[in-house]
This record gives structure tokens, sequence and C-alpha cells, in this order.
């Protein structure tokens, strides 16, 4: 993709919602590559119109099996040996990632069984905020 935004609730309180911005190559954009340019322009909200024939476009894709195969390349599921691997997404958004890879497992007859805690997504997160840095 050239560019992009991506809306998400990324570690921020459960009430707020980030975006992260992306240029060509799905390079971020950060303060020393941007970021700082467009601040006053959000924080004034002066952003110049744009003529019709220059306006972007919303398209809704999915990258989930790009996204699994990618996951997939880190490890060898030849070698792996009978386990049981207990999963959990803290109630967040990657349950559906979770579920592809089980299935391909199964298809695959992978010897590996998933068992998932606090699976199904909530915003609320009655089992606690799904933020791999906060250290409870």
């Amino acid at each position: 993709m050239d560019r992009g935004i991506e809306v998400t609730a990324s570690h921020n309180p459960m009430n707020y919602n980030g975006i992260k911005l992306v240029r060509a190559n799905a390079l971020p954009i950060s303060g020393n590559t941007g970021l700082l340019a467009i601040k006053p322009l959000a924080q004034d909200n002066a952003f110049p119109p744009v003529a019709a024939n220059k306006s972007g476009s919303y398209q809704q894709i999915t990258i989930l099996n790009e996204y699994v195969n990618h996951l997939l390349n880190y490890i060898d599921t030849a070698a792996l040996k009978p386990m049981k691997l207990v999963i959990n997404p803290g109630n967040g958004a990657a349950g559906h990632v979770i579920d592809e890879i089980e299935r391909l497992f199964k298809r695959d007859n992978i010897p590996v069984s998933f068992v998932k805690v606090h699976h199904q997504p909530d915003g609320n997160f009655p089992n606690g905020i799904p933020n791999p840095l906060l250290p409870e």
C-alpha cells in the first residue's frame, strides 16, 4: 500500500482509539518523517480541500490469509510434537487469527490442540486490559 491509516485502540485506555499512519511501503509515519507536519493541520482542522478527481477511495479487504502465512513462517510445523497450547487473546481482536491458525493445523494434521481463554472480543475487557506492556 502507498499510504494508510489503521484505527486501533493500541495500548490506549479502553475508551480511546488511536490511529497509526503509514507511508509508501507501509513504513510508519513518525516525528521525523512527517507526523509533526501533520500535527498543526489536525489541531487547527486546517486541511486543504481535495479535488474530486484526486480524492482517495475506501476499500475493505482482508489480509488474514497472508498474515497467518507470515506468522507460520516463524515456526517449523513439521517439527512440532504433540502439545496442548493455551492461548489468551485477552478479549481483544486476535481471536480470529488464532481460529485460522487452529483451522490450518487441523487441516494439516499438526498435533497441537488449542485451549482458548478469554477468546471472544469484548470491548469492556472483563478479564483485564490486553496490554502486554502492563506488568500485571
